[in-house]
């Protein structure tokens, strides 16, 4: 590079300011880093990190304590209480690299876990070995890998597990940290890591972690690299999630499965108990029946401006979800996940298909959750639900199987077992971690970011928010359409460039 240029770089980069043409150097060196480091990625996403696999997942560990090692940070590996006794209890890393104790610190989340995997229903023959991939006429064909390297069409994808959800994220902060290391330059901020390998898993040690290493996670800001960008794939910002909270109801019939030519219209079925209190929650528009269940929720004026300049494109996604008409919870997709939501994730009775038998089940259940917004008390809305339960006429039960007395003497018995996972969490768009973010991606591509208020999804923040008392977002960046959590999940070549450019800037960006 011309030393002359290279000068002026640092000059400018020092003072916080870029020209259009130190912009271009800045591109140019991400670029070379990010082909130059295509051979990590791979190296990482051929490590199978299903959290339940211990093994992998310890290489996973030492794969990050290695790489930001070598980045100058100090590690440390971390164990804390798991809340779910039926999984593995994995540490976290928490890393530090400390700049100046003036500067303002930033502690930054990701998780390196993925979701479990079922090979024949991945198009490619190991789903922990990526592959390259063009889309020809609607169809995704493999090509040579090797031609990554040399210029790649930014419309190619990697597919294999995690690949967007969540080792994409975390390789473009390494390569960021390379980039700005080549400039000869620092990150404006000191930098906290902590990294959970059990987030697919509900991060059952997150809480407990955070109390017990608080003052060493003590931080300004918290910065989360994880999730989608907005489907028109322009630079994103997320402010807030939605929580989760979570209940299983049972109802009974008789204690084995029955004849149902010899028992029906004689031992009640479970199946009809529990269709009837489902039904009674919601009416046909999609709405919660249950009073007060929406309560708290104010959509006002700023709000409502705020949700309206998020560019979604209704039809469209109602034409990918295949549905004429959507629920009628807020006057658009956006002001709709700014509610509480009540969603059936799944139901069991019998047998069906190719199974089915002519039989009165014994039990049914209904898996529900309750998706939380910053304003929801978790155990209020459980309260209400079970509350709605009780008048629709039910005997109810909690956490338990019902007695043989309580079987020959009560009617519609249903089991009632809840759980909370974690909170909600939002901050303020016009906050001074909003306006850092903003300025910085502004800087990184010549426009403004989307501003999401909050996601509809569910990441376990909230015990950052609450026990550390600092604000939070989220810089999601890879595509909409990575089919995270299923098979054939991938990642955009050009998502993974502009990501990594992104976190460059935020690296170069200085809080105020």
């Amino acid at each position: 590079m011309n030393k002359i240029l290279l000068f002026i770089l640092l000059i400018l980069l020092k003072s916080n300011f870029t020209y259009p043409q130190t912009k271009d150097i800045i591109e140019n060196i991400a670029y070379q880093t990010i082909q130059e480091n295509w051979d990590n990625f791979f190296e990482l996403l051929s490590i199978p990190n299903d959290g339940y696999d211990t093994k992998n997942i310890n290489k996973n560990i030492k794969w990050c304590e290695n790489k930001f090692l070598e980045l100058g940070f100090t590690i440390e590996k971390v164990n804390a209480n798991s809340n779910n006794l039926e999984i593995p209890n994995h540490p976290l890393i928490i890393a530090n690299k400390i700049i100046s104790e003036k500067l303002k610190t930033v502690l930054i989340y990701f998780h390196m876990d993925g979701q479990p995997v079922d090979p024949s229903k991945w198009n490619q023959e190991n789903p922990y070995i990526p592959v390259l991939k063009e889309n020809i006429e609607g169809n995704w064909n493999t090509i040579d890998i090797n031609r990554i390297y040399n210029n790649p069409n930014r419309e190619w994808r990697i597919f294999g597990r995690s690949t967007s959800d969540d080792k994409g994220p975390p390789m473009m902060l390494i390569n960021a940290l390379k980039i700005i290391s080549r400039l000869n330059l620092e990150p404006k901020f000191n930098i906290k890591l902590i990294i959970d390998f059990q987030e697919e898993m509900s991060s059952p040690t997150i809480s407990s972690a955070v109390n017990l290493y608080k003052e060493k996670l003590k931080s300004d800001f918290l910065l989360i690299i994880d999730g989608p960008s907005h489907p028109s794939n322009e630079p994103t910002l997320t402010f807030g999630a939605r929580g989760i909270s979570k209940i299983t109801l049972t109802t009974y019939g008789p204690k084995k499965p029955q004849h149902s030519g010899h028992f029906g219209n004689y031992a009640p079925n479970p199946a009809f108990t529990l269709s009837k209190i489902l039904s009674s929650m919601k009416d046909y528009s999609g709405r919660v029946l249950i009073p007060k269940f929406y309560d708290g929720i104010k959509i006002g004026e700023n709000t409502s401006k705020i949700l309206s300049a998020v560019p979604d494109d209704e039809n469209k996604i109602k034409k990918q979800l295949g549905i004429a008409f959507p629920d009628n919870v807020g006057k658009n997709y956006q002001e709709s996940i700014q509610y509480p939501s009540l969603n059936i994730r799944g139901l069991s009775s019998g047998w069906v298909k190719k199974e089915v038998r002519t039989i009165v089940p014994d039990k049914a259940i209904a898996e529900i959750d309750i998706r939380l917004v910053k304003e929801s008390d978790p155990k209020r809305l459980i309260d209400l639900v079970k509350n709605h339960i009780i008048k629709e006429g039910a005997y109810v039960i909690e956490n338990r199987d019902p007695t043989n007395e309580e079987r020959n003497t009560k009617k519609h018995i249903v089991r009632f077992d809840s759980s909370i996972s974690y909170l909600a969490f939002r901050t303020d768009i016009n906050s001074p971690i909003g306006i850092w973010a903003s300025s910085a991606l502004y800087k990184a591509f010549g426009r403004k970011p989307i501003k999401i208020r909050t996601s509809g999804g569910s990441i376990p923040i909230s015990p950052f928010v609450s026990t550390l008392n600092i604000p939070a977002l989220t810089y999601p960046s890879v595509n909409k359409d990575n089919n995270q959590h299923s098979p054939n999940e991938n990642i955009k070549i050009g998502n993974f460039i502009d990501g990594t450019l992104g976190m460059t800037y935020l690296l170069l960006e200085k809080i105020n």
